[in-house]
């Protein structure tokens, strides 16, 4: 398929914006007015009503190539509601699904729910995600929301994206000068604390003849809790929904009427389904999670929220605060999916029609023909990554996954960082690793020209992209024993973080208990001890669980901290040591945790 016609617009757009209108003609034939009429000199006029259409997707995390195992698949719902699996994502494809999406349609935008960078794949984790920002330019991305990964190297790396410009430390790879991004990210939210203003513009209007559209952008405002602290210094992180009400009255002020969010926070539907119906009568209907609230809450001035952060695939409708129903929309993660939204512009208020919006998740088949100006693009950056990327670290028997509340590739990392915890200090007791920072599993099947079962650097680097430090931390028996009940208690309360353990390390979940009573205290046990309350006991973890991260305030409180090597690097040292291509690693069990639901 030949490459879409780059579009000439390189920092010529407007800042200041209005929302993404959609709408289908067919779903409005019945509901509107007739809309072409012709003036005295017989020249038509534009329609009242104009479908705009409006593609979306979230949480690509520089994942150019087609992602792996799990993460390459989505679950589609049948017609006699069984399911079935199909392989999905890779930009190639994306291009060329978006490309053919927007064939017929002269209104059309391309938005993101954030997180395009951050926690990516070698192949652009390795560049500074200069090669993301690359495809997504030639993907003529339009606009999107910055999301909590957007901060992972801090606010100035962010700029340096938006604008261009070599890295600081790295220098150029290239020939040629990075130019940054041809598309706005969006920033309501994230101000700097000395001036109090938005670190990136607020809000953009896309603008084509007479229609106009605002978008505001904002992540989720518990951005700090998730990120190294390193990463989001000298920033404030506002509420979402009095951010986007305040922006919302901005744009109206301007005359923009229609108006929609992307924002980085999300849901969890009823169904794994990308095609679940989620809006469905019935019991499990609809979503839970942040987003909902959010939802609820936002002015009714918004006609459409983009949402992401969960990595979940929804097309639901939640009530405004007007009670009337409005889109909320989310296309998983990774590349796999993408929405098409067709909202309907009314040129006499410059509103959205609510009534008449529509909205699908498509899957990002690989059944198509490859991008060819993608395809280079990945190889023209593979070309670079290569001599570091293909080196083999390990070898393994079968698939080793990163699903379930304890998975095979958190008991390896954990496994791993209790073995160079070790090194550092004999005394090293436990290791314990944050579910969201395994971002992928190992899969046996080679990936390119390596051979089934071996494991390669640019493998390990997609699994742990994030160049944190193993830390030592003592902790007393009854501070641990809090910890794990922190992990179902206060912020992780509604949505748990299993950490991941090494080794020796048992206990009990209950589920069907409440806040921190789930973790069943005295099944906790270390190497069949159990936790002596009053005791010292040497922990690991990464330095991002060493600051408090993701919920867990009482590892922000060890003492005796040692600083120790990379956790990538802690990774690889114990692949090679476990592991050979005569004696592969095996998966392991995942039953250090006992569940009961």
């Amino acid at each position: 398929m030949p490459a879409a016609p780059r579009r000439t617009r390189r920092r010529t757009y407007a800042f200041l914006g209005a929302t993404a209108a959609l709408a289908t003609a067919a779903a409005l034939a019945a509901a509107l007015p007739a809309q072409a009429h012709a003036d005295k000199g017989h020249h038509p006029l534009p329609s009242r009503y104009q479908d705009v259409q409006l593609l979306s997707f979230n949480d690509l995390h520089g994942n150019l190539e087609p992602p792996s195992g799990s993460s390459g698949r989505v679950s589609e719902l049948q017609p006699d509601g069984t399911t079935k699996t199909i392989d999905a994502g890779g930009v190639e494809y994306l291009a060329t699904h978006l490309r053919k999406a927007r064939a017929g349609h002269p209104y059309s935008i391309t938005a993101a729910g954030g997180d395009m960078v951050g926690a990516s794949p070698l192949l652009s984790g390795l560049f500074h995600d200069e090669p993301t920002i690359e495809a997504l330019n030639k993907l003529d991305l339009d606009v999107t929301s910055v999301g909590n990964h957007e901060f992972d190297e801090g606010a100035r790396e962010l700029a340096r994206l938006q604008n261009g410009g070599c890295h600081p430390t790295d220098g150029c790879y290239n020939d040629e000068e990075f130019e940054g991004a041809d598309f706005p990210y969006l920033a309501a939210n994230v101000q700097d604390e000395k001036t109090g203003k938005p670190i990136l513009k607020p809000y953009w209007v896309w603008k084509k003849r007479d229609v106009r559209i605002g978008f505001i952008g904002v992540t989720l405002e518990g951005t700090p809790g998730i990120v190294s602290a390193d990463g989001v210094k000298g920033l404030a992180f506002k509420d979402e929904v009095e951010t986007i009400n305040k922006y919302a009255k901005v744009l109206q002020r301007q005359g923009v009427q229609s108006i929609v969010a992307l924002i980085h926070e999300g849901g969890f539907p009823a169904s794994g389904a990308y095609n679940y119906n989620c809006d469905s009568p019935g019991a499990g209907s609809g979503i839970s999670g942040p987003i909902v609230d959010i939802a609820k809450n936002v002015t009714p001035a918004v006609d459409a929220l983009v949402t992401g952060h969960t990595h979940q695939a929804y097309v639901c409708t939640v009530p405004d605060p007007s009670g009337k129903p409005r889109m909320v929309t989310s296309a998983a993660s990774f590349g796999r999916l993408y929405t098409d939204t067709t909202l309907t512009y009314d040129r006499f208020t410059g509103d959205i029609a609510r009534t008449a919006v529509k909205s699908a998740n498509h899957v990002v088949t690989r059944d198509v023909p490859k991008a060819p100006d993608m395809t280079d693009l990945i190889s023209r950056w593979n070309t670079l990554a290569a001599p570091i990327g293909n080196r083999a670290i390990g070898y393994i028997s079968a698939d080793i996954n990163n699903t379930g509340t304890e998975s095979p590739m958190g008991d390896l990392i954990a496994d791993a960082q209790l073995a160079h915890g070790r090194e550092l200090d004999p005394k090293t007791s436990l290791a314990l690793m944050n579910p969201g920072g395994v971002r992928a599993g190992l899969t046996y099947q080679a990936k390119g020209a390596e051979g089934d079962g071996v494991v390669t650097y640019a493998e390990g680097f997609t699994v742990q992209p994030f160049a944190n430090t193993v830390n030592l931390q003592d902790f007393t028996g009854a501070q641990l024993i809090q910890v794990l009940k922190e992990q179902v208690s206060g912020v992780n309360a509604a949505a748990p973080k299993i950490l991941q353990p090494s080794a020796g390390l048992t206990y009990t979940l209950d589920m069907t208990k409440t806040g921190a009573d789930r973790v069943v205290t005295d099944s906790i046990r270390l190497n069949g001890a159990p936790i002596d309350p009053a005791a010292t006991y040497r922990v690991a973890t990464n330095s991002f669980l060493a600051g408090g991260g993701d919920g867990f305030p009482t590892l922000g409180q060890g003492t005796g901290d040692l600083v120790g090597g990379d956790d990538l690097a802690a990774l690889e040292k114990y692949l090679t040591a476990h592991s050979s291509a005569a004696s592969p690693l095996a998966p392991s069990a995942a039953d250090r945790i006992t569940v009961v639901q």
